[in-house]
C-alpha cells in the first residue's frame, strides 16, 4: 500500500490523525497507546466525524484542562515546560512499537530543532510550551502509531499549501508561514506554496510530520485510488481537509 497525502489545505497534527483515522488505521492501537502514557490527568480526546462543506471528516480533539491552555500561564504548572529529553521518556514510557517510538521522535526533533534555531537557543533548552504543550505530544505520538500500522511502502505528499499573514503566539504577533515553518520546509526542501487564505495552514507539527515522511517520491501521473481518509482541521479558512489516499 502506498499513501498519497494531500495538502491542499495545508496540514497539521491533529489533521493527520483525523486522516489516518478516516482511512482504517487502527483506532484500538491509538487508544492502547494514549492510555499507556499515563497522562490521564492532562488531556482527554474525542474522535467524532464531522461535516465540513458538506464532506465527512474524522474530527481529531485533544482536550486540555483549562489551566493548560498555551495562552494562560499561570506559574505552578512548571510541567507543561518540557524539553525534548522529558517528551522523548513519555514516548518511551508509552506502550507503542519500536517503529512508532522512533518516528514520534523523529518528528519531535524535527520541531525541536526549527524552534531552536527560530529562538536563537540550544535544542536541549527549548522548552516546548507551544510545541510541546501535550496536545502536540498526543498528535505526534498518535500519528506515529497510525502510520505505524498502516505501514505504507511508499508515500507521497503534495506541496505544502499555507496562508499568508500574522497569528498570535505565545510571543506576540507572527508572520504567516510561521517561522517554524519556514526552518522546516527549508531543511527538508518541502515543496510550499502560499495560498491567499489568511491565517495558519501548516503548523510546525502538521510540518515536521510531512518532513519525517518525505521522501521526495514523485506522484504517478495516473493511479487507482484504493481508500479516501478525510481529516477535519480546526481553523476557520475555507476547506480545513487533509486528504490521505492510499493508492496502487
Amino acid at each position: 500500500m502506498n499513501l498519497y497525502f494531500e495538502c491542499k489545505s495545508g496540514i497539521s497534527g491533529d489533521m493527520s490523525v483525523g486522516a489516518l483515522l478516516d482511512l482504517g488505521a487502527s483506532r484500538e492501537k491509538l487508544d492502547t497507546a494514549l492510555t499507556s502514557m499515563n497522562l490521564d490527568n492532562e488531556f482527554k480526546y474525542n474522535i467524532t466525524k464531522k461535516s465540513i462543506n458538506g464532506i465527512m471528516a474524522t474530527d481529531f480533539d485533544v482536550i486540555l484542562p483549562e489551566h493548560h491552555h498555551h495562552h494562560e500561564h499561570s506559574e505552578g504548572h512548571h510541567h507543561e515546560h518540557r524539553n525534548l529529553d522529558d517528551v522523548n521518556q513519555i514516548i518511551d514510557k508509552a506502550d507503542i512499537s519500536e517503529n512508532a517510538k522512533n518516528l514520534a521522535k523523529k518528528i519531535f526533533k524535527i520541531v525541536a530543532e526549527a524552534e531552536a534555531k527560530v529562538h536563537g537557543k540550544d535544542i536541549q533548552d527549548v522548552h516546548f510550551h507551544e510545541v510541546g504543550a501535550i496536545d502536540s505530544i498526543v498528535d505526534i505520538v498518535s500519528f506515529a502509531v497510525l502510520f505505524n500500522d498502516l505501514s505504507p511502502e511508499k508515500i507521497y505528499i503534495s506541496t505544502l499549501s499555507d496562508g499568508q499573514g500574522f497569528v498570535m503566539c505565545q510571543h506576540g504577533k507572527i508572520p504567516v508561514p510561521v517561522p517554524a515553518v519556514c526552518e522546516i520546509v527549508s531543511k527538508y526542501k518541502l515543496p510550499l506554496k502560499i495560498t491567499d487564505n489568511n491565517g495558519e495552514m501548516v503548523t510546525p507539527t502538521g510540518a515536521a510530520i510531512a518532513a519525517a515522511i518525505f521522501t521526495g517520491e514523485k506522484l504517478p501521473d495516473e493511479f487507482v485510488i484504493e481508500k479516501t481518509g478525510y481529516g477535519a482541521g480546526k481553523r476557520p479558512y475555507e476547506n480545513p481537509i487533509l486528504r490521505v489516499m492510499s493508492i496502487t
